[in-house]
């Protein structure tokens, strides 16, 4: 598992809201049994957000996305099965959206 890459959400529950999910956590800590992700949402599909800061848009694949990083959580990593493509061209986007979400700044 790589830090940045997408995967299709498999959740029920979830799924429909957030199809995507992003793996955050870095590979020093591979050895634990859950992963970091944060979900995206289809920006087609919500009304408007103006949280640019802490949802920055994600353009993957033709699709724009919000990066949904209050929602940021861990799952089980055998839930991340095998992954569709990678975020990394949005490192930046990414790590300020957390680092907003936990500093503020």
């Amino acid at each position: 598992m790589a830090q940045f890459d997408a995967y299709k959400n498999t959740s029920k529950k979830s799924k429909a809201a957030y199809p995507l999910l992003v793996d955050i956590q870095n590979s020093i800590i591979d050895d634990l049994s859950t992963r970091l992700v944060i979900p995206l949402a289809k920006r087609s599909n919500l009304r408007s957000l103006k949280a640019n800061r802490l949802t920055p848009s994600i353009d993957y694949e033709g699709e724009i996305y919000l990066l949904f990083t209050p929602q940021m959580t861990s799952i089980q990593s055998d839930l991340l099965v095998s992954p569709i493509g990678t975020l990394e061209a949005h490192r930046d986007s990414i790590i300020n959206a957390i680092d907003f979400a936990i500093t503020g700044i």
